[in-house]
């Protein structure tokens, strides 16, 4: 056997490795997930405060390997967006401690009767919420994303594997040890959460094939990650928001208005989902140049078509190009647009939509309305930031992404989300006819 089939050979076997200690490691989320089913509320909120408490207490520990991955990441020439979405701050831990007891303060979804009636038969019928079972998620560079996850898991009684990506890797890894601690120090299962980054992209790919071990898959991260996802994966998906967003500028817009709602959505967090990546602006708006050279003068850069660049004919722009209008910038870029009107704005976001949020900034309720039935994306949003499509701002608690399909899920899924129902049937020795 050649050199090259040895080494295929080898790659198979070890790729076969992985798969196999995958598919133990889901086994072993299952059976912890058996007994979170015993679990009740205040058990579970009592697991999410000493995660919360235990992330708290090992703040420096958490910041020092997060500080290995800013540094591995600033050697490897990641970008300035990714790197935000990498780092950890006091400001930050304390957003995961603050989601933590959020979640322990929201209603237990399990048990929950979405419809219930008794037949004319006199049968009795319920259809209640109840956990997915085993949760696998696959994300990149977003240490956040393992508390959230694991939160909203553990909430909504199931058990979860994580694939945090060798970016996060040490960042991961320190908050897995005290989530996991923190799950044994009130006798729940260690393995509720586990970890599979030890297996790099070959867990991944195992995850991805491991039909009947893990009840649905969810890819957080960028474009290519979810695409591969989607597309690759045995398991059920749920496609969560690579976000191409859109704000339109009425024509009768409030100025101040507009120019804090868009350098909000643009320059609060650039490198994440939710920020805007496109203007499109309404011919006979007059507030127009002023938007844009407020937006200019906060540090972002305009990529503006010849209409729009002639409303500041004094600032350095870009020429846009139609790559622009699919670009999911995630840093201090914005593509911009002059329209003739409300519905060839909404022509172009039909065209370059990723589904994920899109607003419109007006004083016209008509238009608002019109902009509301036509827009066909998860969050539609009137005279405020697109910032605010987020688990946490609405009231979820967290979220484990943000889904732009129409099945199950749609939006920030929060613990609700997490479940699916099963139907109840109770009779007194009924038999059909």
């Amino acid at each position: 056997m050649g050199i090259m089939s040895i080494d295929a050979a080898r790659t198979e076997e070890q790729i076969t490795d992985v798969t196999s200690s995958v598919n133990q490691l889901a086994d072993r989320a299952r059976r912890a997930s058996r007994v979170l089913k015993r679990a009740n509320r205040d058990w579970k909120d009592r697991a999410l405060l000493a995660m919360a408490a235990g992330i708290d207490a090992n703040r420096s520990k958490i910041f020092q390997e997060n500080k290995k991955d800013l540094e591995a990441g600033r050697a490897n020439g990641t970008s300035t967006a990714m790197l935000d979405r990498l780092k950890l701050d006091d400001s930050r831990i304390d957003g995961l401690i603050a989601a933590l007891h959020e979640l322990a303060g929201l209603p237990d979804p399990v048990g929950r009767v979405v419809r219930g009636e008794t037949l004319p038969n006199g049968l009795r019928m319920r259809q209640v919420n109840v956990p997915m079972g085993v949760i696998g998620t696959i994300y990149e560079a977003r240490p956040n994303v393992t508390v959230d996850i694991a939160g909203l898991s553990l909430k909504s009684g199931n058990a979860v594997l994580l694939r945090g990506g060798s970016a996060a890797l040490n960042s991961n890894q320190a908050l897995v040890a005290v989530i996991r601690d923190a799950l044994e120090s009130v006798s729940l299962p260690r393995d509720l959460v586990i970890s599979i980054d030890q297996y790099g992209r070959d867990g991944a790919d195992a995850m991805m094939g491991a039909r009947g071990k893990i009840d649905v898959l969810i890819p957080r991260g960028g474009r290519e990650l979810i695409q591969r996802v989607v597309t690759t994966a045995k398991v059920p998906v749920i496609e969560t928001g690579e976000g191409n967003v859109h704000i339109f500028l009425d024509a009768d817009a409030n100025e101040q208005m507009a120019i804090d709602i868009l350098t909000n959505a643009k320059t609060q967090r650039p490198s994440v989902c939710n920020t805007v990546e496109t203007l499109l602006i309404h011919k006979d708006s007059p507030i127009a140049a002023s938007v844009l050279k407020a937006l200019s003068a906060a540090g972002v850069t305009l990529h503006v078509e010849e209409r729009a660049a002639a409303l500041v004919p004094q600032l350095e722009t870009i020429a846009a190009v139609e790559d622009d209008w699919r670009n999911e910038y995630l840093d201090l870029d914005i593509a911009v647009k002059v329209v003739d009107d409300i519905d060839e704005a909404l022509d172009h976001i039909r065209e370059y939509s990723t589904g994920h949020t899109e607003a419109i900034i007006t004083s016209s309720l008509a238009s608002s309305e019109h902009f509301i039935a036509e827009i066909e994306s998860a969050a539609v949003i009137v005279n405020a930031s697109t910032r605010f499509t987020d688990g946490g701002q609405l009231g979820l608690g967290a979220e484990v992404g943000i889904s732009t399909q129409k099945m199950h899920a749609r939006g920030p899924m929060g613990l609700a989300e997490l479940t699916t129902t099963k139907w109840i049937v109770q009779g007194d020795g009924h038999v059909r006819k």
